[in-house]
């Protein structure tokens, strides 16, 4: 049986390249400390040999892994998602990898966020559900750090938002532009941030306006908590709906037809998020879309920058100016919404 050849070593790219080893361990590590002319020619001799660096063995001599960890409470949710891909394409356009950890009750989030920093050089936290103070804890810990549609009491560690306040002022001025004044907003998870923010910002639409009137009742995230609260819905005789997300529109939506009430002329129905579902629907979904924001590549764009400093500076990168950056979601007016009737 044929010997399969050796592949090619870092002192055969040196040679061929006319270098020193430690050239050639710099140019391919991306040091930009070397004359452009000579990393021209190791990258040359590096793709002519066909060479491929020892990933584990250069981890070990630069103490990066160059991989970050996405923590996420819910690898099934379609917004998680997309974050997920927006994070994804941008780190790896960069020659980093992601490793997902998903975090289904809010007492693991902290252990594991912990254990995923241990084995990355970074970690981005999307919509952490812990106490404040944990939180705080947690993100000194694991520095460098991105947040997603969350923030810290400390001033050192950069996020990146929704305003929820935003959304939810375009959704109402919709529905009282069709008349519609008794609202009923089917509510997240409790332990929920976004939850607690689009709550607020309603409260606040509501007592800026008196002629409308604001009741809750509680429901979830998913589609079968839309499902479960149709009738509690029907029973409040609100003319209009704010469902928490899309996935719960979606189930109030299915319940509806199979209860013969016909969306939108005995009840407007508006989700939040703008996942692809809520454009195939029958009739669509009136919303408010996150996806085309990308928050997952603005949040990349902010640990990119944190883990170049952490690197620079030889320890974790705590003392820069805060990153906030708010995204402003815009409304998608769908076939779900329209004027009051009497039922």
């Amino acid at each position: 049986m044929p010997r399969r050849s050796a592949s090619p070593t870092i002192t055969q790219v040196a040679e061929a390249a006319g270098v020193s080893r430690a050239t050639v361990s710099r140019v391919l590590n991306g040091s930009t400390r070397v004359d452009p002319g000579i990393a021209i020619r190791v990258r040359e001799a590096a793709g002519t040999l066909r060479y491929r660096p020892n990933l584990t063995a250069r981890n070990l001599s630069t103490g990066r892994t160059l991989t970050i960890a996405l923590v996420i409470p819910d690898l099934g949710n379609p917004m998680f998602q997309v974050i997920l891909r927006g994070i994804s394409r941008a780190a790896e356009a960069d020659g980093y990898s992601v490793l997902i950890a998903e975090a289904a009750s809010p007492e693991r989030e902290a252990t594991i966020a912990r254990e995923a920093r241990r084995q990355c050089d970074a970690v981005v936290l999307v919509a952490p559900r812990m106490d404040d103070q944990v939180l705080d804890e947690l993100v000194e810990q694991i520095s460098p750090v991105v947040l997603v549609n969350r923030r810290t009491t400390d001033p050192r560690f950069a996020s990146v938002g929704i305003d929820y306040a935003a959304g939810m002022k375009q959704l109402v001025e919709h529905l009282v532009g069709f008349g519609h004044r008794d609202l009923l907003y089917a509510s997240g998870p409790p332990r929920s941030v976004a939850n607690r923010e689009r709550l607020t910002a309603l409260h606040a639409l509501v007592d800026a306006a008196p002629a409308l009137t604001l009741r809750s009742i509680r429901c979830g995230s998913g589609l079968a908590d839309g499902y479960r609260v149709a009738a509690e819905v029907l029973d409040s005789g609100a003319t209009a709906v704010l469902a928490f997300n899309d996935l719960v529109a979606h189930g109030l939506l299915t319940r509806m037809h199979e209860l013969g009430v016909d969306v939108p002329r005995d009840l407007s129905l508006t989700g939040f998020d703008g996942i692809e579902l809520s454009r195939v629907l029958n009739p669509h979904m009136t919303t408010v879309g996150q996806e085309e924001l990308d928050a997952g590549t603005v949040a990349w764009t902010l640990l990119r920058r944190r883990i170049q400093r952490s690197d620079a500076q030889g320890r974790p990168e705590q003392d820069d100016a805060r990153d906030d950056v708010l995204l402003e979601p815009q409304i998608i007016i769908g076939d779900s919404t329209g004027p009051v009737t009497s039922r």
